[in-house]
């Protein structure tokens, strides 16, 4: 055992799946057919903005910018497990794995603030109507855009640097997707309390102090909505809100199953599963989410497609 322990781990191999290999070929035509999807689906929202001139609006201006993200991470992990499923296990060098890991909590971060800004959009909207304009200006736009990346990057570079400074040691199998935290604090030894705190603390800045501002933002939604005389009028002030709410559900609730659950009982089953729900199947969704409960979106497609129809 006190040799085992003093054996660093330099590379990590991914087993996920590889004890199952007759599911490897279905399972790899089914990411593949989802990542695909979520490449057209996001690519073709940001192409559908930027060409309407009604969708010019700082929530669709939010909304490019998150379909942006859900490609770039998107992109970070389901190659990576597609190429798990394609060779039944992958091995990847302490560097790879870190950049991985990194770029994975970038991205998610900024998914994380974006998300916030959009709730706080629909509450200037909703409550502040007379205001939006002088409040949600261009320049406004840019700084809450810059600030979700620049804080993302702060996020990323901490929590990067706090895990990859633990001690790996023994075994280097990984039971999971890709190079994600829980799997990797599984495989540390020796004292790594401090690191843990750090990635805590810098979780809790994240995930709940954006589901807070979310909470915050609807609750003065909501009152004002109830001040609304006429149930047709709250109905419809109440339909902007639903496509961001419905990305917010799926998006924050796999968060909270992942990440601030305890340790006792988690199995890497039930972890996989949540992993591909909100590394893979969310980011298809975001668009259909916004695309199929949104007036503005379809009049817009259909606006596009008569267009190529004359053209």
């Amino acid at each position: 055992m006190a040799e085992k322990n003093l054996t660093l781990v330099t590379e990590f191999l991914l087993i996920a799946f590889t004890d199952c290999p007759e599911r490897a070929l279905p399972l790899f035509l089914l990411f593949l057919l989802i990542y695909l999807v979520t490449l057209l689906g996001n690519l073709g929202m940001i192409i559908l903005i930027h060409m309407d001139h009604g969708l010019h609006t700082p929530m669709y201006f939010l909304l490019s910018h998150l379909s942006f993200t859900d490609i770039c991470y998107s992109s970070v992990t389901v190659p990576q497990m597609m190429a798990v499923l394609l060779e039944l296990g992958a091995a990847l060098s302490y560097t790879r794995c870190a950049a991985q890991f990194f770029l994975f909590t970038f991205f998610g971060s900024i998914d994380c603030y974006l998300l916030a800004l959009m709730a706080y959009d629909r509450y200037v909207a909703v409550c502040q109507p007379l205001l939006y304009v002088t409040i949600m200006t261009q320049k406004a736009r840019l700084s809450f855009v810059a600030g979700a990346y620049a804080a993302g990057l702060v996020s990323a570079l901490v929590r990067t640097a706090s895990a990859f400074t633990l001690s790996f040691c023994g075994t280097n199998e990984i039971d999971f997707i890709f190079c994600d935290l829980p799997p990797l604090l599984k495989l540390t030894c020796g004292d790594s309390y401090t690191q843990e705190v750090v990635i805590v603390v810098f979780a809790i800045f994240v995930i709940p102090a954006c589901m807070m501002a979310i909470l915050v933002s609807y609750l003065f939604i909501i009152v004002a909505i109830m001040r609304i005389p006429s149930a047709g009028g709250r109905t419809k002030t109440f339909s902007t809100c639903a496509s961001h709410l419905t990305a917010v559900s799926l998006f924050f609730g796999t968060l909270i199953f992942m990440y601030l659950r305890g340790n006792s009982g988690r199995s890497s089953d039930e972890d996989r599963v949540v992993a591909v729900l909100y590394t893979t199947v969310i980011p298809m969704l975001n668009p259909l989410i916004y695309s199929l409960r949104n007036k503005e979106v379809k009049e817009a497609l259909r606006k596009i497609l008569n267009r190529v129809k004359l053209s």
